[in-house]
């Protein structure tokens, strides 16, 4: 049997592999990063140590995150991100080189419906090209789900490409 220690180990582990893949795949593209959800802002600051020359925008209910790891009040967009991501799509239009989301909690059927409920508001906002890293499973239409990094451990965290027309 896993431990929770080792399941958590696992998604950390994983979530740095497959942001640091994304980074590095999405590094020449010019459109803003999209961090759903801050928590306590480890990997918001994750990428902000790593991505350059592109604005993170991150979305959540409120911020309650480390000092160090809170973002300015022009990149933060408060509220239900099934308001906040339909809106972001009709100002910015599909421009997102990155989407990162760690939105879910510990109940895995909960997390699995609201991966649902989101995926579809998700994925318009994807340049083509653009990918988009989730610590669970997502449901798109057209994105492509790739392999992972060889550091990242199966089933711990996921990513997507959306097609370049």
């Amino acid at each position: 049997m896993t431990s929770r220690l080792d399941l958590f180990i696992d998604r950390m582990v994983s979530q740095r592999a497959c942001l640091d893949f994304a980074i590095g795949e999405t590094a020449a593209m010019a459109g803003p990063v999209f961090e759903l959800g801050l928590g306590n802002g480890r990997t918001y600051h994750h990428l902000v140590t790593r991505v350059t020359g592109r604005d993170i925008f991150v979305f959540d209910r409120a911020i309650a995150s480390h000092p160090d790891s809170t973002p300015s009040e022009e990149f933060t967009i408060l509220g239900d991100v099934t308001e906040t991501l339909p809106a972001t799509l009709a100002r910015m239009g599909p421009v997102a080189s990155l989407v990162h989301a760690d939105l879910g909690g510990h109940n895995r059927a909960k997390n699995e419906l609201f991966a649902r409920k989101i995926s579809p508001l998700i994925e318009p906002l994807l340049a083509p090209g653009g990918l988009m890293v989730s610590s669970d499973r997502m449901y798109f239409d057209a994105l492509a789900e790739l392999p992972l990094p060889p550091a990242a451990v199966p089933g711990r965290c996921f990513v997507y490409q959306k097609p370049v027309d």
